[in-house]
């Protein structure tokens, strides 16, 4: 039985225009065959066992021709895969999703198409112009700016074109942008008339400029705007400045490197992407679970303990894993106080249904020694502390010589990930680094490991951010200082930080 072809706009680089239909889609194909994508993340909703064909085509370089594409995706389907077509924007807007639709048709194979957002509308959006406008346009016109100049006869109408109160939006035109200029001055169109262009249009890299239709190509070339870029000539163009709300975040324009291991990294890159930040995610440490029998017989005798304590998201996560091996659920912490170093780790417990007694004032291993004797003497008080491998032994040491029983369970470690040091190095050398981000001290050790402290010495114009005091401290064993640290050891209180720190 043949597979089916899905059709699918990537939408034009900002993660989050992406269509929920299309995740779902990459999700669960069997192959996924795709172009160069203004966000190769896409790629991350595929399964591990998915079949990935690189297609791509920039400018005059084609990793393969159209036609041995639809082969490919009639040859995939014929095999009964079902096959997702990954496109920018929309498969159907200058995209060739009809040419390949029309040859699965005729193939026997069936298909689905799956719009995308088109970086036409998009790009100009985040630039602040509104294509329409009820004081200014009342149409669109969408224009391929692809077109040979050397065609003996355009096959558009530019006495039309020029003539028109729309918004005119050329894509792909930047070659030709000298040409799309004089055709419409040459068809009468007004000199002043207002222009911009936006280049990579939604993602971090945006840059815009607004100028006059006239004047739009020596300042293209001042500005040095080169493809992708998206053309609009039109009135709505004198919005830009009133309404560029993208490219205004108090991030915007800064790259910065996350370090924490890519399950946890989510929250912190999606906050810094709020705020306009370029984040290069670069995972030093992996979570590995450890061998749960420990585990286990300390969640069978939870009752003989008077607190757990709980020093990490990753600490509850495992706890919680082994009290569902064992059959078990929130009621057989019944009979315990449960301690929560820092906020997300009692968010991590709350979404588990339980609700930490005790959160310190300071979110490290002395915070809890002083919140705890707050409650009373400790002695002969029995304490469950689920943990990583290698960890700090501040405070079992500390429980112990205030007469309290510690058990220490070791349930998961983290180890070196490989990541592509290449990149980074390549990337700081360039200047294209604004922030190195440490959530833990191994991801310190981990990220020297691959880059070098000398490298960050050669370069202080990168800022290093640490969450926290220990952090900070296995900095400075390298010689390297933390110049963003936050008050409060959070992550929500450090991406503060960084926007007070390059706001300033």
């Amino acid at each position: 039985m043949n597979g089916t072809v899905y059709l699918i706009g990537a939408g034009p680089g900002d993660p989050g225009l992406l269509t929920l239909k299309a995740r779902d889609i990459l999700s669960s194909a069997d192959c996924i065959v795709y172009d160069a994508l203004a966000n190769a993340g896409f790629l991350d909703f595929a399964r591990s066992d998915a079949e990935k064909i690189y297609v791509g085509k920039i400018a005059d370089q084609h990793a393969l021709p159209q036609y041995k594409i639809n082969a490919l995706l009639i040859e995939k389907a014929k095999e009964g895969k079902n096959v997702a077509r990954l496109k920018g924007g929309d498969p159907y807007i200058f995209g060739r999703g009809g040419e390949e639709a029309q040859e699965l048709l005729q193939a026997g194979i069936r298909f689905v198409e799956v719009p995308g957002i088109s970086s036409t509308i998009a790009a100009p959006a985040y630039a602040g112009i509104p294509l329409t406008h009820r004081d200014f346009a009342s149409s669109v016109t969408i224009v391929t700016g692809h077109e040979n100049p050397e065609k003996e006869k355009s096959a558009l109408d530019w006495p039309a074109l020029a003539r028109s109160a729309s918004t005119l939006v050329f894509v792909m035109g930047m070659k030709n942008l000298p040409n799309i200029v004089r055709n419409l001055l040459d068809a009468g169109m007004d000199p002043a008339t207002p222009a911009a262009l936006v280049y990579r249009g939604t993602t971090p890299c945006q840059r815009s400029l607004v100028s006059t239709l006239a004047e739009l190509p020596e300042e293209a070339v001042r500005q040095k705007f080169t493809n992708p870029s998206v053309i609009i000539v039109g009135a709505v163009c004198t919005l830009h400045d009133e309404l560029n709300w993208f490219e205004q975040r108090p991030l915007f324009g800064r790259s910065v490197v996350v370090t924490r291991a890519r399950a946890q990294a989510s929250g912190l890159a999606r906050d810094l992407q709020e705020l306009g930040a370029e984040v290069v995610q670069f995972p030093t440490i992996r979570i590995e679970d450890l061998p749960g029998e420990a585990m286990a017989q300390a969640v069978r005798r939870l009752q003989e303990y008077n607190y757990v304590i709980c020093t990490s998201v990753n600490g509850v996560r495992r706890l919680w894993q082994s009290l569902r091996e064992q059959g078990l659920d929130a009621r057989a912490l019944s009979s315990c106080k449960l301690v929560a170093i820092g906020p997300a780790t009692a968010a991590e417990l709350e979404a588990h249904g339980l609700y930490a007694d005790i959160v310190p004032e300071k979110y490290v291993a002395e915070g809890v020694i002083a919140a705890l004797q707050k409650c009373g003497s400790l002695k002969g008080a029995r304490f469950l502390l689920p943990r990583a491998e290698k960890a700090r032994e501040v405070l079992p040491d500390a429980l112990r010589e205030a007469g309290a029983v510690v058990d220490v369970i070791a349930c998961y470690r983290t180890v070196p990930e490989e990541a592509p040091c290449a990149e980074i190095l390549e990337r700081i050398k360039q200047g294209k680094v604004d922030c190195v981000t440490f959530g833990s001290s191994s991801t310190v050790e981990n990220f020297l490991s691959l880059v070098p402290a000398d490298v960050l010495k050669e370069h202080p114009e990168v800022s290093l951010a640490a969450i926290g005091p220990v952090t900070a401290r296995t900095l400075e064993k390298h010689g390297l200082k933390a110049g963003i640290q936050p008050e409060e050891y959070t992550i929500p209180a450090l991406v503060e930080e960084l926007v007070r720190h390059f706001g300033a």
